[in-house]
C-alpha cells in the first residue's frame, strides 16, 4: 500500500513537536503536501489542493437554505459511498412532511446500509444532528432516514423502480446532483 494511503510510512518519524508546530492528525494528504516527504500523515489546509474527486460545490439555490444544505450534505455522503442516481427533490410546496427528499440507489443490501450509515455519520459530524426516525435498516432494501426537514431514501433498484418516488412527488422541484465520478471524467 502506498504510504500516503495509510498511516504507516517507510520514512523515519521525528518527534511531533518538531513538525509544523506539533500538529498531527489521522486525516490523509497526498504527495502534494510538503509534509508527505517527511513521512508524516498530517492534515494542513494550506497544503491541500482541490482534487478532481472533491465533492460538488453547493448550488447557489441552496446556499441560503439550511434544509437545502442538509440535503446536499446527505447527497454528498451518499455519493462518497458510491450511491447512484442521486436525486434531490424540494417538496416544500407540495408536502407538509418535509422540505427535501434525497433519493439514492444502492446495488446490494449491504451497500444500502453502508450508504445510510455514511449519511447519518456525515450529518452528525457536519450538523450535530441525528435522524428523528430510521426505518428499514434491518431489511436493507429501503432505508429511510428522517431528519425532519430532510428525508433520505436509500433504495435497491427494484424498490426504487416499483415505488417511483420521483413520479409520486413529481410536483416538487428536482435539483441536479452531478456525482464526483462524472465530474472527474468530464
Amino acid at each position: 500500500m502506498p504510504s500516503f494511503l495509510g498511516s504507516q510510512s517507510s520514512a523515519p518519524r521525528s518527534s511531533a513537536s518538531s513538525h509544523r508546530g506539533g500538529r498531527k492528525s489521522e486525516k490523509l494528504v497526498g504527495p502534494q503536501c510538503a509534509c508527505y516527504d517527511q513521512g508524516y500523515v498530517v492534515f494542513h489546509p494550506e497544503c491541500m489542493t482541490q482534487s478532481p474527486l472533491s465533492p460538488p460545490p453547493l448550488p447557489d439555490t441552496l446556499a441560503a437554505d439550511p434544509a437545502g444544505q442538509l440535503a446536499w450534505t446527505a447527497a454528498v455522503a451518499a455519493d462518497e459511498r458510491k450511491a447512484v442516481d442521486i436525486t434531490l427533490l424540494r417538496v416544500t410546496d407540495v408536502c407538509y412532511l418535509s422540505d427535501y427528499f434525497v433519493v439514492v440507489t444502492g446495488f446490494s443490501r449491504t451497500q444500502v446500509r453502508a450508504i445510510a450509515d455514511a449519511v447519518e455519520a456525515q450529518i452528525e459530524i457536519q450538523w450535530q444532528r441525528y435522524p428523528l426516525r430510521t426505518e428499514g435498516k434491518a431489511e436493507g432494501s429501503w432505508v429511510l432516514l428522517d431528519f425532519g426537514e430532510v428525508i433520505v431514501h436509500v433504495l435497491l433498484p427494484t424498490e426504487r423502480e416499483f415505488y417511483n418516488l420521483e413520479a409520486f412527488w413529481g410536483h416538487g422541484d428536482r435539483l441536479d446532483f452531478i456525482p464526483t465520478a462524472v465530474e472527474a471524467r468530464g
